[in-house]
């Protein structure tokens, strides 16, 4: 199910957003009519809006946009809301002031999915504040890692700071049980942001290389699709699949109440 401004979508709505991708987006999980970190995803779009697009988001439009799509669905369900103007064009990209908010569903899978393992690459995304659409760069990189026997990339700074996964923020557990988020250009996710805001586990942010990688204790990725999903590898690092820091993360994540639509 999808709708454009609130009302069903068409082939010629897409057009300008498949030809030139220019836009953002953010993808929530929404549970009987809840999402936890609501807010945090509207204040996503409207930051989002005003640097891609140089104008202020309507936050109650676009939430009554959402709120519709939704009605009546319950159970797990992936929520995603693209903000991109049809009229964009790309010889005058500077030309697209008037977003419209595109809003689709899917269905929501198990969380947590199975362990992952990751491959290093030297990469800074785009703009890595910003979720854009532009894809096509962490999406090659993905593929770069599946080709060579691993589940996804992670992405290494020029100056050897680890930054994050190819979709997903990346976090360690110290031998001390302290939780480490490298400190480097990174989308603020929203799951690690609520992870983030938690009393405990104790949590730092500090630079990570890679000499400091056998060193951990543990290795995790999140968003909003997988929580907090254990690495297993990075590289040719091995990391336990069952520390217990990364259950309590679970467990503190999951008891984060979700914000009603």
């Amino acid at each position: 199910m999808a709708e454009l401004n609130g009302n069903p979508v068409t082939l010629d709505d897409l057009q300008s957003l498949a030809l030139t991708n220019y836009g953002h987006f953010t993808s929530m999980r929404m549970e009987d009519g809840t999402v936890r970190g609501l807010s945090l995803h509207l204040d996503r779009l409207e930051r989002d809006c005003r640097l891609v697009f140089g104008v202020e988001l309507d936050r109650e439009r676009t939430l009554n946009y959402i709120r519709k799509v939704a009605d009546g669905v319950t159970g797990v369900v992936g929520l995603r809301v693209t903000v991109f103007d049809p009229a964009t064009d790309m010889g005058r990209p500077s030309d697209a002031k008037e977003p419209h908010i595109l809003v689709n569903l899917r269905p929501g899978g198990a969380m947590p999915p199975p362990p992952l393992r990751a491959k290093t690459f030297t990469f800074t995304r785009d703009n890595p504040q910003v979720k854009h659409i532009g894809l096509y760069p962490q999406l090659r990189i993905r593929r770069d890692a599946q080709l060579a026997g691993f589940d996804d990339a992670v992405f290494i700074e020029p100056d050897g700071r680890i930054s994050e996964g190819g979709t997903w923020n990346l976090g360690f557990v110290d031998r001390d049980g302290t939780v480490i988020w490298p400190d480097a250009p990174v989308l603020p996710g929203t799951t690690m942001l609520l992870l983030q805001s938690l009393d405990a586990p104790k949590q730092i942010t500090t630079p990570v290389r890679l000499v400091d990688i056998p060193n951990m204790a543990a290795a995790f990725a999140t968003n909003v699709t997988i929580g907090v999903r254990s690495v297993s590898a990075l590289d040719d690092v091995q990391f336990p699949q069952d520390h217990p820091v990364l259950a309590a993360l679970r467990d503190a994540y999951a008891g984060i109440p979700g914000e009603r639509l």
